[in-house]
Parts: C-alpha cells; sequence; structure tokens
C-alpha cells in the first residue's frame, strides 16, 4: 500500500509548553480525583501493581503517538494513521470509536469533579447536575473560541493542578501507616487485570492530542519535547498519589468518593473540602478541555475524509475552529449527561464503556505505527513494546467491549450506505 504523508496547512500556534500542558491535563484529568479509590476497591494495595504497570507502558504509547504526530500532523490524528496504514474502513472505526467515546467519557468526568462540589457545599443530586451542566457550558464556550485559548487555559490550569497534587502528597505521607499495605491483595493478583482496565481511564490521552499536532508551530520539534515531560510528570504525580492513597487512608480509600479530599483532611486536620472541590472542577475541566478539542479537530477531519456527514468538514484546517463537530460534541455530551442522571447509573460503568473505546483506538494506533514507522527506530521499537500491553487491556475491558463493536459496525454500516449512496 502507498503511503501517504499528510501535509499541514500553515497556521498552528501552540507551543511545546501549551501541549505539554494540553497532554498533562487530557491524561491526568479526573482519573486523578476518583480512580485511586475506585482502583483500591478493585484489588486493595496490589492496585499499586496496576498502577506501575500503566506508568510504565505510557512512556512508549505516549512516544508512539507523538513520533507518528510529528511525522504525519493532521486533525484526523490516530485515524489519519489506521487511514495511511489500513485503508478508510480501519480510519472510520478508529474516528468513530474516538469521537463517540468522548461524549459519555466527558459526562464521566463532569460527575467525578461535581461529586466533589456536592461534598463541600451539600446539596444532594441536583448539585452534582447543575455543576456538571455548567463545566459542560464552560468547556463548549472555551473549545468556541479557539484552541489557541484552550492551550493558554490549559497552560495556566498545569501549573496549578501540579502544584495542589504535590501538596496533597508530601502532607499526607507523615500520617501513612505500614500497616494499610496488609493484606497486600485481598481479592488475589488476578484483580490486577480488571483495575488495570478500570485504571487505563487515567492514562487515556496521550491519542487525544494527535488530533492538534497540525495546531503546534513546529510539530517535529515541539512534539517529542511535550510528551516527555508530560509522561514525567503524568507518572510521578499518578504514582505519589496512589501510594498515598494506600498508605494513608488504608482499607478506607475503597469506600472514599473523594479520596484527594480524605487525605487533606487527614494532613491538615480541618474542613479542606472547598479547596479540595475547588482542584477538582481544575482537574475536571482541563481534562474536558482537551478532549473536547481534540474531538471536535477529529470531527472536522471524519467530514473532510468521508467517514462522517460533509457538512461537519469546516474547522479541519490547521488555525480554524470546528466549531460544527464542536457543536455536535457538546450536544452528545449532553444528551449523555442527562441519560446518566435520569437513570441513576453512575459514573463507574461509562468509564469502562469510553475505556474500551479509547483501548479498542490505542490498539489500532499502534498497530498502524508498526506499518507506518521506520523500522528498528526508536519509536518502531516503543509501538513493538506497547502493542502487547494493549491487547491485554482490551481483553480485561470484559463485556464493555460491545460498545466499541457496536461503533465500529455503525461506522462500517455509514460507509456501506455512503458508497451505494453515491453509486
Amino acid at each position: 500500500m502507498t503511503q501517504t504523508r499528510v501535509t499541514p496547512v500553515p497556521g498552528g500556534r501552540l507551543t511545546a509548553a501549551q501541549g505539554t500542558a494540553l497532554y498533562v491535563g487530557a491524561v491526568l484529568g479526573t482519573g486523578v480525583i476518583a480512580l485511586p479509590a475506585l482502583a483500591a476497591e478493585a484489588a486493595g494495595p496490589a492496585s499499586l501493581l496496576a498502577w506501575l504497570l500503566l506508568v510504565v507502558v505510557s512512556a512508549p504509547l505516549a512516544a508512539t503517538f507523538a513520533a507518528l504526530g510529528a511525522r504525519h500532523p493532521d486533525a484526523g490524528g490516530v485515524s489519519t494513521y489506521a487511514r495511511m496504514a489500513f485503508g478508510p474502513r480501519a480510519a472510520a472505526v478508529v474516528g468513530w470509536c474516538f469521537y463517540f467515546a468522548v461524549p459519555p467519557g466527558a459526562s464521566a468526568a463532569a460527575l467525578f469533579g461535581a461529586a466533589y462540589v456536592e461534598a463541600a457545599v451539600g446539596g444532594g443530586s441536583p448539585t452534582v447536575a447543575v455543576t456538571a451542566v455548567l463545566l459542560m457550558v464552560a468547556v463548549t464556550a472555551t473549545n468556541h473560541v479557539g484552541v489557541q485559548l484552550a492551550g493558554r487555559v490549559q497552560l495556566a490550569l498545569a501549573g496549578v493542578l501540579v502544584a495542589f497534587l504535590l501538596a496533597a502528597v508530601l502532607l499526607a505521607l507523615p500520617h501513612a501507616d505500614a500497616a494499610n499495605f496488609v493484606p497486600f491483595a485481598p481479592h488475589g493478583l488476578a484483580a490486577v487485570g480488571p483495575a488495570a482496565a478500570l485504571l487505563m481511564w487515567s492514562f487515556v490521552g496521550w491519542e487525544a492530542i494527535t488530533h492538534l499536532t497540525g495546531e503546534f508551530r513546529r510539530p517535529l520539534r515541539d512534539l517529542p519535547r511535550a510528551t516527555t515531560a508530560a509522561v514525567v510528570v503524568v507518572g510521578a504525580l499518578y504514582l505519589a498519589v496512589a501510594v498515598a492513597t494506600v498508605a494513608v487512608l488504608g482499607s478506607a480509600a475503597a469506600g472514599s468518593a473523594a479520596p484527594l479530599g480524605d487525605l487533606f483532611a487527614v494532613a491538615l486536620g480541618g474542613d479542606t473540602r472547598w479547596v479540595v472541590a475547588g482542584a477538582a472542577l481544575l482537574l475536571t475541566f482541563g481534562a474536558m478541555n482537551a478532549y473536547y478539542a481534540g474531538a471536535a479537530k477529529l470531527g472536522a477531519a471524519l467530514g473532510r475524509d468521508g467517514a462522517l456527514p460533509g457538512w461537519l468538514a469546516r474547522g479541519a484546517v490547521a488555525g480554524e475552529v470546528p466549531r460544527r463537530s464542536l457543536a455536535v460534541t457538546a450536544a452528545l455530551a449532553f444528551l449523555a449527561l442527562g441519560a446518566i442522571l435520569a437513570t441513576g447509573l453512575g459514573a463507574r460503568p461509562l468509564v469502562l464503556l469510553a475505556t474500551g473505546s479509547f483501548i479498542t483506538v490505542y490498539v489500532i494506533g499502534v498497530a498502524a505505527a508498526l506499518r507506518l514507522l521506520p523500522r528498528r527506530s526508536a519509536a518502531w521499537y516503543a509501538a513493538a513494546a506497547t502493542i502487547g500491553v494493549v491487547l491485554f487491556l482490551l481483553v480485561m475491558t470484559g463485556v464493555y467491549l460491545l460498545w466499541p463493536v457496536a461503533v465500529t459496525g455503525a461506522a462500517l454500516l455509514y460507509l456501506r450506505t455512503r458508497v451505494r449512496s453515491r453509486s
């Protein structure tokens, strides 16, 4: 198959620092405010092995997508790489899996942040609902202005978030108790696999910025720098927060809806709900900001390439704002949030549902890297080292793979219908 190289239209404005902030926001995101507790519930202290596994895996995974993005900067991101490696059907599947995973994922993220606000001010489910809606409105408005503003906002957020998480860990660790690590694996070591699948939510994001690679001023130089810095920051913070959660909270971590709040409460011995709620909102906004930006660009690229209706294509060019695609993403996210609030399902099933789609994107993206990147290069070896792990995580997603399977069928059906309508 002939491999074409995508040449971006000049117009990118993101700097390496803004790119690092977008990465940190996309990957760090809401996982750090909720998933240490959910992982501890699934596997106890052994959940730290799942965290360590994913930190180790994230480095070559991030390097793989950075190498692809630097060589082929385009709004289609992983969808573009899949098209170049395997053809339009694979591109449509990847694009649909990512595009239609963002709305339920954004809904779950908004609920995570809203739960911290409710813990601070009370009010029950109405407070959660109003806060989640306001978060979605703010993120949509920021991205409506353009990706440059989104990058500047993210840069400001990143410094605040890193400082906050470091403070939580450093203040809480003096209260650690070695007895909290016993028993280490109360549900057996087999529980580490499902915990890792759950925690994958915390590490999706390396693919989100691939849709913005054309927005960088100098992708070949800035993408590797941004990726390296983000891997170090994210990996260190995740491990630090996970260890502190288990070491300080012990078995109570499994039942905590706001583990960071509990860490601060132990560390400071007072009411820190307002401070923690503010930090949770910033974390949530940062993650949603990066994903809305990436999904909006992707939708425009899919419209351009024929994998979604052509009227979405406006905004696919670097420097343009994909407002139509953004509107679709925002509308679907509001619908998903409404469904969650009406049914009371909670965020955990949506986390796994979205994660199944993102891991599917990873599997196809890494497979594309093995075909597109120069063989025996450092980036190619990074992809080769990652493929087995992402396949393992895909299997661990279990029944929630039904969602990406359904989305895959819908994407292929759309392409088939489109071809028939043209003939």
